[in-house]
């Protein structure tokens, strides 16, 4: 599964960089994946990331 942040959607609470920084990164102070890590999204850390995520802007397909 195919993990991006939608950065209309991120207002950069920082919940993903804390939940996964192994995963997610900031840039420019928005929620980002750290290039190479966009198949992680069968890691339930990165689902419970996304259900968590106050604006709705982590997508995992």
């Amino acid at each position: 599964m195919k993990i991006s942040v939608d950065p209309e959607r991120c207002y950069g609470s920082g919940e993903c960089v804390y939940r996964v920084p192994s995963v997610f990164t900031e840039a420019d102070g928005f929620g980002a994946v750290i290039p190479g890590r966009e198949d992680a999204g069968d890691d339930p850390r990165v689902r419970e990331a996304a259900e968590r995520c106050p604006s709705q802007a982590i997508v995992v397909r």
